[in-house]
Order: C-alpha cells, then structure tokens, then sequence
C-alpha cells in the first residue's frame, strides 16, 4: 500500500515550497528580464506582481490541495468534481516536460562546476562544443536525475523535507558569499545602482506584461506543484502566512541573484551594463567569461561555488517537478513512493533526450520547427519550454482559480483558508481574494495565454 506521508514541520514545508519556487528561473531569468526591462523599475513592478497576483494563486493551490489531501489530479475528483481533474493532468504533464528539459540544463551547470575547478575559463568561446558532447552532458544529467530521485524516494519529511532544510540555506550562504565578494570589485556600486534606484521613465506596456509573467513563471504556479505540497500540510497551519512566505523567499532569492548578477556585469563591462545576455548565454557565456577575468585560482574558485550554487538551486526545483508525478502514480495507482520515483525519473530523462540532442549534435531536433512567421527555426528544447513552461502555465492557473471560484465556490475556498486563521472572515485578505479569484485572475491569465500564443507561435 503506497504511504503518502506529512511535512514533519511548517518551517520544512515553507523551504521545500520555496525550494520548488526557487530555480534556474531566480537566476537567470530574473537578471536578465530586469537588464531588459530597465533596472529597478521592472523590479518595483515585478514585486507588486508576485504579491497582488501571484501570491492568491499560489493560496488557492495550497487550499485545495489541503482541503483534498490529493496530488495534482486526485484532488479534483476527491473535491467533487472529476471532470475538472483534466486542469491536474495538464499540470502533471507540465511538470514532466518542464523536468525533461530543466535536468539538461541542470546538467550543464553540474559539468561547469568541473570546467571551473580546473580553471577552463576558455569553456565561455566553447558553449556550443560543450553541449554538442552529448556523452558528457548526458552523463552529468543522469547523475542529476538521480540524486533528484533519491531524493523523492526517501518521501516528504525523510527526503524533500530533509533535503529542503539542507539545501536552502546553503544556496543564501552561497550567494551571500558572492555578493559580499561581487561588491568589491570595480565599478560593481554602477551595476547596484541599475539594479536598485528606478527610472521611471523606462515604465512601459513591455515592462509590466514581462513583470508580471516573470512573476507566475518564478513561483512555479500553473502546474499543481503547491496543490501536491498542500496536501501534505496540517490543517492546523495558516495557510496565509505560509504562501506569504513562500513568495517571500522566492523574490527575495531573485533580489539575491540581482545583487549578486548584476555587480560581476557592472565588472566586464566597464560601468556600461552591456553584458547582460539571455538565459543560457548569460550563465553560460557571460558569467565564466567575468570569472576568467578574475583570473587564477579566484576566479576558479569563484566560478566553481556560482556554479555550484546553480546546481543546487536547480535541484531544490528539480525534487518538487518530480514530486508532482510521483504524487499522481502513488495515489491513483496505489504504487510504492521507491518505485514511482526511480519509474518517473527514467520516463523523463528519457523524454529529456530530444532536447540534450536539439543543441547542435542533431539537425533534426536543433532545427526542429520553424513558428507561423518566424525566419528561423526553433531547436526542441526551446519548442518543450514555449510549450509547457510558457504556455501550459499560464493556462493551468488560469483554470485553477476559475475552478476554485465559479466550480467548486468561493464559500469553500473561503473556508478551507480559514482553518489555522483565527479572524479570517473579517480580514482583508478575504475581501482582496473575494475580487481577484473570481475575476481578476482569470481574465488577466488568460489574457497572458493568449499573449504568449500569438506572439510566440504566430509571430503577431
């Protein structure tokens, strides 16, 4: 008989949530999101996302999950309401995809924790060679999907808990010992000051609509993942506090990142600010070419304890993404939480295999599509991310907060988030959600679904 289990602690389930929140997205989408969007401004506007819209979702998630005590899918059918389960699956296949991608990558940053030990600063000029060298890339992120699973394996308190609990704070004092570090270096006062005194001037359309989808993308909503970690709580926690929490550490590992990020560009640069790439070139071309400026066993150790960093943060995100489909095999299937954990981590590093092989050492899957109006193709591993992570997300919390408010009613929802919140009838958190779930949250997601449809696959 599959044995679910409990967070032992409200202090282990905020570091595992926050964990599952905290991810390759804090470092380096954010960083980059706010060299683009003008600095500081697009960090105002990003924090007034997080709390205003992202954190009723992610309340809403963890009150149905609670009130369920299922995974992702079970909890619509224990709700009441089976044929809504399909929002569930559509978050379980999130996960899955978003997983087979995120351990590629994740096993990027596991083999630049060797390149930096040894001082091959040259790997900046040699990103493409690297990921082209399918063998070793594929290696490191075996070994990454499997400390991943051991992990899920061990259960909630024993391996996520336990785990969380470990791995969070040494991801603060990383980076903590980064920024103290980054701030000594020239001209690094020019990269703060960009990152931390607004120009209002910058604020535009484009600022606040990729704000506010940095915000839901960084706190992992839309998929299930705070459904799955909810039904793990007791009913005595608050449930308030704890996603205010959650958020709390999320955006304040993002903050971390920015102080930490943006100092070592203010380095290169100059003071311009002009080296802030996207995504993968800002980690994996930027970033080691800042440490061989550094030069020497500094710039070595530098490198190897960002990169570290960066595998750590991955996992905290990688234990939570497998979490939600090991949840919906050991609840609906009735199989051990051992054996669904090994049987989903090699599903989906098999999945992940298009996508180690779409960056170069395939033509096939590196030119995989070409989008309605584009001019050049889009490599799979890129096609997976537009399509679960950009897409399926935005969708998904749509979905969950019109299921929460018009489905299962916002009398429950109310109720649910009562329990461990002595006064909530009379708060002012149930008189914001009364607003926002049923209106609000739903129109603004499915407005940013449609968004990202059209721009990204129509080209419009």
């Amino acid at each position: 008989m599959a044995v679910r289990g409990n967070f032992s602690s409200k202090i282990g389930f905020i570091a595992a949530a926050a964990g599952s929140a905290v991810g390759l997205g804090n470092i380096w989408g954010f960083p980059y999101e706010t060299g683009a969007g003008g600095g500081a401004i697009f960090v105002l506007v990003y924090l007034f996302f997080c709390f205003a819209l992202c954190f009723p979702v992610m309340l809403t998630e963890l009150a149905i999950g609670r009130k369920s005590g299922r995974n992702a899918v079970g909890a619509f059918n224990a709700l009441g309401h089976k044929k809504w389960n399909f929002i569930g699956k559509l978050g379980v296949l999130s996960g899955v995809l978003i997983l087979s991608f995120y351990n590629v990558i994740a096993g990027w940053a596991f083999g630049y924790t060797f390149e930096m030990a040894t001082g091959n600063f040259a790997i900046a000029e040699q990103f493409g060679d690297f990921t082209t060298d399918v063998f070793a890339v594929g290696s490191y992120g075996l070994l990454f999907m499997l400390c991943t699973a051991f992990i899920v394996s061990k259960g909630i308190s024993g391996g996520i808990e336990r785990a969380a609990k470990i791995l969070m704070p040494s991801l603060i004092v990383m980076m903590v010992s980064l920024i103290i570090y980054a701030l000594f270096l020239p001209n690094a006062m020019t990269g703060i000051e960009f990152f931390l005194l607004p120009d209002f001037s910058k604020l535009n359309l484009s600022v606040v609509f990729n704000a506010m989808g940095q915000a839901f993308f960084s706190l992992s909503l839309g998929m299930g993942t705070f459904i799955t970690y909810g039904s793990y709580i007791s009913k005595s926690d608050n449930l308030v506090s704890s996603a205010a929490l959650i958020t709390l550490a999320d955006v304040g590992i993002a903050i971390i990142a920015g102080l930490m990020i943006f100092p070592l560009i203010g380095f290169v640069s100059g003071g311009t600010l002009s080296g802030v790439g996207r995504g993968p070139e800002l980690i994996f071309v930027t970033l080691p070419y800042i440490f061989g400026e550094i030069g020497g066993t500094t710039g070595s150790i530098v490198g190897m304890s960002f990169f570290s960093l960066l595998c750590f943060a991955a996992l905290t995100s990688t234990v939570s993404l497998l979490e939600v489909p090991v949840a919906y095999v050991v609840d609906e299937f009735k199989i051990s939480r051992t054996k669904a954990a090994w049987l989903m981590s090699g599903i989906v590093y098999l999945i992940g295999i298009p996508s180690l092989l779409g960056n170069g050492y395939s033509s096939f899957f590196t030119e995989f599509i070409t989008y309605i109006n584009a001019t050049t193709s889009t490599d799979f591993l890129t096609f997976i991310v537009n399509i679960a992570n950009d897409s399926f997300l935005p969708l998904g919390g749509c979905l969950m907060v019109f299921f929460a408010a018009h489905v299962w009613k916002k009398s429950n929802l109310d109720a649910e988030i009562a329990i461990g919140f002595e006064g909530y009838e009379e708060s002012f958190i149930k008189k914001y959600l009364g607003f926002v779930v049923p209106f609000l949250l739903p129109a603004t997601l499915a407005v940013i679904f449609m968004m990202i449809v059209l721009v990204t696959f129509f080209g419009l």
